[in-house]
């Protein structure tokens, strides 16, 4: 099931999606397509709609059965350990939303469309060589809130062959809510933390070009990429292997999907989480018991 709804869009945008959707009032409109239709229907709707606004909301299998997309819309939607929320418009985002937004270009966006609709009718294919990733943070947007921690591991054949880690001096104060989910202090920052440049361009040159494993991927990559932005460095890009989707399709006698649940679920023991290095070690463990999981399936 799609709804989809546009605002200030040219009329003629508006007659071609009744080829594939009902109108069922002016500027809404709903139906069931494809994955791969409704995709190529939201490229044709980001591409035409010129300075108009456009929302779509879809079915998923997800926790919520449900997730949504904007065009050009003040309220955003972010993921909060699995669940689609969507974060309504403060003053300081309305005027960052006047400028450049920042995202996948258009050929990444399609790309990234044809491998998801390519992931149901193929056999995953697990790298030998990946990079894990994760990142804490002072709040939950890429566009008001700051990287403060950096962890990354380089896995060849399932054993741990590098790491690397840093902590970064935001210029906000770091909330108290932070320090007392992560543990991370503004102490700890002021002795070792280091600009935001200095750590990005090291992260970048040690992942190099390996695929990215990370748990909640869209929440890493809209931070990092932001980040790059912030720095002109470019943008972080790598190919992306998400464990939440992998877990969704796989796992099912979970409440939810969070790191620790799975954790859990499989009996992997981890302290210290909240923290990149030891969320890192939990991802890529998470993840070879999918893979497991997964082939045996198979």
């Amino acid at each position: 099931m799609i709804v989809l709804t546009l605002t200030d869009c040219p009329p003629a945008l508006r007659g071609d999606l009744t080829k594939w959707l009902q109108e069922i009032n002016t500027g809404v409109y709903v139906g069931h397509t494809s994955a791969r239709v409704r995709d190529e229907i939201w490229e044709r709707v980001c591409e035409n709609a010129k300075s108009g606004r456009a929302t779509m909301v879809f079915s998923t299998n997800n926790e919520q059965h449900m997730d949504f997309r904007v065009h050009h819309s003040s309220w955003e939607p972010i993921d909060f350990d699995g669940l689609k929320l969507m974060l309504r418009p403060s003053p300081a985002r309305v005027k960052k939303l006047s400028e450049r937004r920042l995202g996948y270009s258009k050929a990444a966006k399609m790309r990234k469309a044809r491998q998801m609709s390519k992931a149901k009718s193929k056999s995953r294919s697990v790298p030998d060589t990946y990079a894990v990733v994760d990142i804490e943070t002072t709040g939950l947007s890429f566009m008001e809130n700051e990287i403060i921690e950096i962890g990354a591991i380089i896995v060849k054949e399932r054993e741990i062959v590098n790491r690397f880690h840093a902590m970064i001096k935001p210029k906000a104060k770091v909330p108290a809510s932070i320090t007392a989910l992560t543990g991370i202090t503004a102490q700890e920052i002021e002795n070792d933390g280091r600009t935001l440049k200095e750590v990005l361009q090291k992260f970048l040159a040690f992942v190099g070009d390996f695929p990215v494993i990370a748990h909640n991927a869209d929440f890493e990559y809209g931070f990092l990429r932001s980040a790059c932005e912030k720095c002109s460095l470019p943008l972080f890009s790598n190919q992306c292997i998400d464990t939440l989707p992998i877990a969704r399709r796989l796992v099912y006698d979970v409440n939810n999907y969070k790191l620790e649940t799975l954790l859990k679920y499989f009996g992997i023991q981890a302290n210290g989480l909240h923290r990149s290095m030891q969320d890192c070690l939990s991802t890529k463990q998470v993840y070879e018991k999918l893979i497991d999981l997964e082939q045996r399936e198979k």
